[in-house]
């Protein structure tokens, strides 16, 4: 019995000491790591003994597990390491900063700033400005930014309201060092610099508005360098992004520039796309964009910044997937009474319900006979034709798509017109020959509508049967209709599936080589057609 006691105090103990050890086999040490007056991300941290190593998040901390006996720390961003020993200091808490001062908490970045000009610091003969800023600058002029970093520093840190060029070659030197980053810790830690820069700029020297699109388009530009994001990291960068965009625009109104109206409909789409904007937001901000866009165009109808930043806005839109009727719909509808006297407004509502195919609508409706009544123009007596061709009123529809057209001078509207009016003639009253006239005059308009041409063929073909009395004059028809097809699909490739599918269904109506030696033809030969259609195809035979 004592012996088994002796043996149960003997293993308590042994466990005891064990404990003891291994509470004292490691030591967890934390802090804070400064560069540049700042927290610091992306510093790899080591502890002498330790197998670990630590890399600090964006508020600079780090927690690291350390032997007992550490003697050192060590701190290493990039190719720049420093070694911090320990070594009988109390506690297991250390900042460490790469400038070799810790800042005070509460003012990390301006303690003792001089905020004069750089006019005033040179009538009061400050040497150390006027040092540090020919000595930075000498660098900067020869692009040897890293020796023109350190006195840049020293200026951003003390003398903050010095000159506004502190802050324009700052984020072009925080840039180059981005571009030879081979890390996306390294890149993003100067992403981090270019954002603090700007964020500094606003604060001494204003321009909020202005300076917050230029803020927003560099970090979209720079965080998009990497493709490897997931979702919720993308979400994230993207909703900053467009906080910075979103503000200027605010700020900005009428003076935004067109880089930051482009790059706010990306990001606008993307966060749809991700569930984080509703369709209404999108189509709210496409709207604010292009009134911008509509303004300086105005003003230079013909400078290609606008027309190009006005076109790329419409197909981030377009191809958003949030400008559908429904959402169109509800947008305009609430705000019609207000819209209604405005021309230009009218003409944007019609357009964007047109590209959605919105025709239908009773706002569609609404707006064209608006539209007409104040401005009788070409694309106004359009939308009424379209109006009253869908409400079955054809002679009516007619008029004012003939009435469009004799004013209209546009080659490629021209050509949509006609091809409408030849489609809903057609469809109406099957008049074969005056569809198809409409349909070739939108072809001599712009002779690469493939749609007009799949139109004309499948005339061509219904009319087979109206054609001549033989036999072999009714399948002619099908000739021609398939040289219609075939031209379709050269001419747009998109058309091409659509086009085939017709060529393979009406070749079945060729006739048999039989049926062509017996009427005396031979394939290969060509062929004319009379009476209204006038046209010459190539004989070809049933395979």
């Amino acid at each position: 019995m004592k012996r088994i006691l002796l043996k149960t105090i003997t293993l308590f103990a042994m466990l005891v000491v064990l404990m003891s050890l291994s509470s004292l086999a490691q030591r967890v040490i934390t802090g804070t790591v400064y560069r540049e007056g700042k927290p610091a991300a992306g510093v790899t941290v080591e502890a002498h003994k330790s197998s670990e190593s630590f890399m600090t998040s964006f508020d600079g901390k780090y927690t690291i597990n350390a032997d007992p006996k550490t003697k050192f720390l060590k701190f290493t961003f990039i190719d720049d390491s420093r070694r911090f020993d320990i070594e009988g200091k109390v506690g297991d808490v250390f900042d460490f900063s790469f400038d070799g001062i810790i800042p005070q908490k509460e003012e990390l970045q301006e303690v003792g700033a001089i905020l004069k000009t750089d006019q005033e610091l040179i009538k009061e003969n400050d040497r150390t400005f006027m040092s540090n800023l020919t000595m930075y600058d000498q660098f900067y002029r020869q692009e040897d930014y890293k020796s023109a970093l350190e006195p840049w520093r020293m200026l951003y840190r003390t003398y903050p309201k010095s000159t506004k060029n502190i802050y324009l070659h700052g984020c072009k030197m925080f840039e180059a060092k981005f571009n030879q980053a081979t890390s996306w810790t390294e890149k993003n830690f100067y992403i981090d610099s270019i954002m603090n820069v700007y964020d500094k700029r606003i604060k001494y020297f204003g321009e909020k508005g202005f300076v917050r699109g230029r803020q927003g388009v560099d970090y979209m530009k720079f965080k998009m360098v990497n493709e490897n994001w997931t979702d919720d990291q993308l979400k994230d960068f993207l909703k900053k992004g467009y906080g910075y965009l979103d503000e200027s625009i605010k700020e900005e109104g009428d003076k935004t520039e067109t880089p930051v109206l482009v790059v706010y409909m990306q990001v606008t789409s993307r966060l749809f796309k991700l569930g984080e904007l509703p369709k209404e937001k999108v189509l709210e901000n496409y709207e604010t964009s292009v009134n911008i866009l509509d303004k300086y165009l105005a003003a230079s109808p013909n400078e290609k910044i606008y027309i190009d930043s006005k076109e790329a806005a419409n197909k981030i839109f377009e191809g958003s997937g949030a400008a559908d009727c429904e959402a169109l719909i509800k947008l305009y509808e609430p705000r019609f009474s207000e819209l209604s006297t405005n021309v230009d407004a009218l003409k944007k509502i019609l357009r964007m319900l047109d590209k959605q195919e919105c025709t239908d609508s009773e706002l569609f409706a609404k707006a064209s006979e608006k539209l007409y009544a104040l401005e009788p123009s070409a694309e106004a007596a359009f939308n009424m034709g379209r109006l009253f061709m869908k409400r079955n009123d054809i002679a009516k529809g007619k008029d004012y798509y003939l009435q469009a057209i004799a004013a209209e001078k546009d080659a490629l509207l021209l050509s949509k017109y006609y091809f409408e009016l030849g489609a809903y003639t057609f469809a109406s009253d099957q008049n074969y020959q005056e569809a198809a006239n409409y349909l070739r005059k939108s072809l001599a308009n712009d002779s690469n509508n493939a749609k007009a041409l799949l139109f004309l063929g499948d005339i061509f073909a219904a009319y087979s049967k109206y054609y001549g009395e033989k036999d072999i004059e009714h399948l002619s028809m099908f000739w021609l209709a398939v040289d219609y097809y075939n031209k379709a699909k050269k001419i747009d490739p998109e058309q091409a599936a659509k086009a085939n599918e017709k060529i393979a269904t009406y070749s079945q109506y060729f006739p048999s080589k039989e049926s062509l030696f017996f009427e005396g033809f031979q394939e290969g030969q060509p062929y004319r057609i009379g009476s209204w259609i006038n046209e010459t195809t190539t004989i070809r035979a049933k395979k």
